[in-house]
């Protein structure tokens, strides 16, 4: 009987640890699964988003480098119009701070969209993103659900 008990023990113990080995790889799995954010599709998609002016908004580059926000970008130099290489990558390290890849819960395309469309309910520089199916928001969508630059 007391044998029993020791092997019951092992046994037990056994499976626990094989449990706990199955929910970590499970964990690891979903954890591959999230998709990457794209260094070029960034520089050559999502950049231009903040640049465009957008009708009674201004340009999110406007005030996103000159505030404290968690989303925050590089100033651009004097007199150019976009970024240098080593600019946007400053900037596509600052935006990992507001990107959650593959969500849709991700600050990066809910904090600019308005409310009725499922955005957050308020945004300093005003709702950008009147409906999901603006080119605009739909590509800083592609580009938190992984999309690459082709």
């Amino acid at each position: 009987m007391r044998q029993a008990s020791v092997w019951n023990i092992a046994a037990g113990c056994a499976v626990v640890l094989m449990g706990a080995s199955l929910g970590l790889s499970r964990g690891n799995a979903a954890a591959a699964a999230a998709p990457s954010l794209d260094y070029d599709y960034f520089k050559t998609k999502v950049e231009p988003v903040f640049l465009t002016k957008r009708e009674g908004h201004t340009r999110c580059v406007v005030c996103h480098t000159q505030n404290n926000a968690p989303f925050h970008l590089v100033p651009l130099p004097a007199g150019s119009k976009m970024w240098t290489d080593e600019q946007s990558r400053q900037n596509f390290e600052l935006i990992k701070r507001v990107a959650i890849p593959g969500s849709m819960d991700s600050p990066l395309i809910h904090h600019p969209l308005a409310q009725e469309a499922g955005g957050d309910p308020h945004h300093g520089g005003g709702q950008q993103f009147a409906s999901q199916q603006d080119p605009a928001w739909q590509t800083l969508k592609a580009f938190i659900m992984g999309a690459k630059a082709s």
